[in-house]
C-alpha cells in the first residue's frame, strides 16, 4: 500500500510528498520515489532535501532507512551532499521525458491591445503613491493588535471608520459617525449589498445615462430601473413618482458631466422625506474638481435619507480594492446581516493602511498631486481640440478623469469605428444610454467619452494627436 508522506511543521527543508509504494522493502520504495520526483521534475535541481531524522519521522521509517537512500542516490549522481550544507538535488539531474513524449514548446500568443487608451474610469497607474503606501502598511502592520489577524468585522476596521468620519467631514461634506460606516470592496459591491436589502427593493430611478455594468447588477437581484432624463442641471429629479429610491452621481454625472443643481439637491431630499425614500449618492468624481469649489455630498443634506457611497478606485486604484457606504442608522443592521458574520471582502491590513493614509495626510498629499496632473492633462486635451478639431465640443471638464466630445448626429458610430482603426480604445457615449430612454426617444447626443488619466506621462501626447486625426471633420455648410 502507498504510504504518503504528510508535510511537517517541525521539519526543516523542503516540502515533498513522497509515495512509498512496491515490493522491495522501504529503502528501494524511497530510492524510487526520490528518483521519480527528480526525474518528473518535482524536486528541480539545487532543492534542498529534509534531514534524515525529519524525512524518516514524517514518513515513518528508520533513519538509517533515509540516510542509505540518500547515500545510494549521491553515489548515482542524483544528490549531492556536503557536510554542513545538507543534501541537495544534484546540479546536473535535470528531468527527463520519455523519448516518445516530446512536449513542444509554445510560445503564448500575444495579446495586443490598442495603442493608445482613452478609455473612461481608470487612473493612471504609473502614479500609485508607492512609498507613502509602504510607509503605511509598515506603520500599520507594526501596529496592529493581534485581534486584526482573526477573523474580520464585517462593518471594516474602526481605525478606517473613525479616519473616514473625519476626512469626508472635511473634504466631502458628509455627516457620519463611525457606527453609521460600513466597509465595501467598490461601488458595485456596495450595490450587490444594498439590493438584497429592503433599500433596493421594486424600482429604482436612475440617470438617462450611467455604467451598464450597474444596470445590469440590479437587473440581476431583481430591481427593475428606470430613467430620469438628464440637462445642463443634471437629472430631472422633479420626474420622481413613485419609485422608492433613486441613484444620482451628483458631484459629476457620469458620463455627461456636471453637477447635480442646488435647487435640484433640495428637491430629490425633499422627495425622500415625503416618499419615504431613500437617495442613493454615488461620489462619483467627488475629488477631482478643477474650476471651482468642491461640489459637497448631498448626503450632508439629511444623513437619514441619504445613502453615501465611495471608494478609492480612481483617488488612489481599483487594485485596493476599498469602498465605504455611509449609512442611514435604520439600515445598518440591514447591511451588516447581508454582508456576513465575517469579513470575506476587503484586506484588513489594507484597510488599516487606508486609515493611516488618511490620517497621516498622505491621501490629501496624493489627491491635490494627482487633481493638478490630471487638470494638466484635461487641459492638453482641450487645448489640441481647439488647434485642430475646433468643430468639436468639449463638455463635461469641470471635474473628473474624462470628457465628453460632442459630435454632430449620426456621427456617434462612424468616429468610434475611425478611433478603432487608429489603434484607440474609448468609449461612446450611445453605450451609457439607459435601454429604455431610446425607447421612450428621451433627449440623447452623439459623442465620445475620452479618458485622459489612463495613458501614460510620454504617451499621452501622441494619443490626442492620434485622437485628433481620427475625428470627423467639420461638415461644410451647404450653399
Amino acid at each position: 500500500m502507498a504510504k504518503p508522506w504528510v508535510n511537517s511543521a517541525q521539519r526543516i527543508g523542503s516540502d515533498l510528498h513522497l509515495e512509498l509504494s512496491g515490493a522491495g522493502g522501504r529503502r528501494a520504495a524511497l530510492i524510487d520515489a526520490l528518483r521519480e520526483a527528480v526525474r518528473g521534475g518535482r524536486l528541480t535541481p539545487g532543492t534542498r532535501l529534509p534531514p534524515y531524522r525529519s524525512l524518516a519521522a514524517d514518513l515513518g521509517v528508520a533513519r538509517n532507512t533515509v540516510a542509505d537512500a540518500y547515500a545510494e542516490l549521491v553515489a548515482e549522481g542524483w544528490l549531492t551532499a556536503r557536510q554542513g550544507s545538507g543534501t541537495h538535488v544534484a546540479e546536473r539531474a535535470e528531468p527527463l521525458r520519455p523519448r516518445h513524449a516530446r512536449v513542444p514548446v509554445r510560445t503564448p500568443p500575444r495579446v495586443r491591445g490598442p495603442r493608445h487608451d482613452l478609455r473612461q474610469g481608470t487612473p493612471d497607474a504609473s502614479t500609485f503613491p508607492r512609498a507613502a503606501w509602504l510607509a503605511s502598511y509598515r506603520r500599520a502592520l507594526q501596529q496592529a493588535p493581534n485581534e486584526v489577524f482573526g477573523p474580520g468585522d464585517p462593518a471594516g476596521r474602526v481605525e478606517l471608520r473613525e479616519a473616514l468620519t473625519e476626512y469626508l467631514a472635511r473634504a466631502r461634506g458628509v455627516r457620519t459617525e463611525p457606527g453609521r460606516i460600513v466597509i465595501c470592496s467598490g461601488f458595485a459591491h456596495a450595490l450587490r449589498l444594498l439590493s438584497r436589502t429592503p433599500v433596493l427593493r421594486g424600482t429604482l430611478a436612475v440617470e438617462a445615462y450611467g455604467l451598464p455594468f450597474h444596470r445590469e447588477l440590479l437587473a440581476d437581484a431583481g430591481v427593475r430601473t428606470v430613467p430620469l432624463p438628464l440637462d445642463e442641471h443634471g437629472a430631472d429629479v422633479g420626474r420622481l413618482t413613485r419609485e422608492r429610491a433613486v441613484l444620482l452621481t451628483p458631484a459629476h454625472q457620469f458620463p455627461t458631466g456636471g453637477p447635480l443643481h442646488a435647487e435640484r439637491r433640495a428637491a430629490v431630499v425633499g422627495w425622500a422625506r415625503a416618499r419615504g425614500g431613500v437617495v442613493l449618492e454615488d461620489d462619483y468624481d467627488g475629488e477631482f474638481r478643477y474650476d471651482r469649489k468642491p461640489v459637497g455630498a448631498v448626503q450632508g443634506l439629511d444623513p437619514e435619507r441619504v445613502i453615501f457611497v465611495g471608494s478609492a478606485s480612481k483617488s488612489l486604484s481599483p487594485a485596493l480594492r476599498l469602498g465605504w457606504m455611509v449609512l442611514p442608522e435604520r439600515y445598518v443592521d440591514d447591511v451588516l446581516a447581508v454582508k456576513g458574520e465575517r469579513e470575506a471582502w476587503v484586506s484588513v491590513l489594507d484597510q488599516l493602511s487606508l486609515a493611516d493614509f488618511l490620517s497621516s495626510g498622505s491621501y490629501d498629499r496624493h489627491v491635490r498631486r494627482m487633481r493638478q496632473r490630471y487638470r494638466s492633462r484635461r487641459d492638453r486635451l482641450v487645448a489640441a481640440l481647439a488647434e485642430h478639431a475646433p468643430h468639436i465640443e468639449v463638455t463635461g471638464v469641470a471635474a473628473g478623469l474624462h470628457a465628453v466630445l460632442r459630435l454632430p448626429p449620426g456621427t456617434e458610430r462612424s468616429a468610434v469605428k475611425a478611433a478603432t482603426w487608429a489603434g484607440i480604445a474609448l468609449d461612446g457615449l450611445a453605450e451609457f444610454r439607459h435601454p429604455e430612454a431610446s425607447r421612450t426617444r428621451m433627449p440623447g447626443h452623439d459623442g465620445l467619452v475620452v479618458g485622459y488619466a489612463t495613458p501614460s506621462e510620454h504617451a499621452y501626447g501622441a494619443a490626442l494627436d492620434a485622437l485628433c486625426r481620427a475625428l470627423p471633420p467639420e461638415t461644410p455648410e451647404t450653399p
